[in-house]
């Protein structure tokens, strides 16, 4: 494993009875480049210490998942992978947009084996183990689980099979996102599930809110 972590590679880690997976899809945390909406409000730094409270906040609540846990980076694979679980596998995000992104990264696990996957970003403050476990559970009826968030986006988007269109013709980062995807799944006959919604941390308004929880 070292080695491959040498070589900048993905880090496979041996499970051969698990074929559940959610995949973090974690920006590298560079100053200027993360949470630039609540930058504007708080500035360069402290928003870059919000975006790292939201990382640990969300590897905490996968830690109580029982799935593969794969950690996709969005520049590079991080040198010192120490702070992470010794059983996370680490991935680097490939494609021109998020869509592409996305889809890269179920299409390649899919082939892989994998029966249920699930995607997550660094942004819920709301996210909870059980409501990642409720996820699979609606995904043994369902072709996908979908968690909508406040702002039109999804916080969360869970396939059991490859479902390309998913991820085509989206104007990513806008109020659409969700409502898009759903009209999608129902004009091809995919069936899917929701959960609750809940809010991600983009502006100073979302942070004000969780910042106490975080920061205890």
């Amino acid at each position: 494993m070292d080695a491959l972590r040498e070589q900048g590679r993905a880090v496979a880690v041996p499970l051969p009875d698990m074929k559940d997976a959610v995949l973090i899809f974690q920006k590298n945390a560079k100053l200027g480049k993360v949470k630039t909406r609540l930058a504007a409000a708080i500035g360069d730094q402290e928003a870059l210490d919000a975006y790292k409270l939201l990382v640990n906040y969300t590897h905490h609540i996968v830690s109580g998942v029982k799935a593969q846990k794969i950690l996709w980076f969005s520049d590079f694979i991080e040198e010192d992978l120490s702070p992470y679980p010794h059983n996370y596998r680490f991935e680097l995000q490939s494609g021109s947009s998020l869509g592409d992104k996305m889809s890269n990264a179920f299409e390649k696990l899919f082939e892989e084996g994998f029966d249920r996957l699930l995607i997550i970003g660094t942004d819920c403050a709301e996210l909870t183990p059980e409501l990642i476990n409720t996820a699979f559970e609606k995904l043994e009826e369902s072709d996908v689980v979908i968690g909508p968030a406040l702002d039109g986006g999804y916080y969360l988007l869970g396939m059991r099979k490859f479902i390309p269109g998913v991820f085509q013709g989206i104007p990513w980062s806008t109020d659409q996102v969700a409502k898009l995807t759903i009209d999608y799944l129902s004009l091809t006959g995919y069936s899917y599930s929701q959960l609750a919604p809940l809010s991600d941390v983009d502006v100073i308004e979302d942070w004000n809110q969780v910042k106490g929880k975080l920061n205890s």
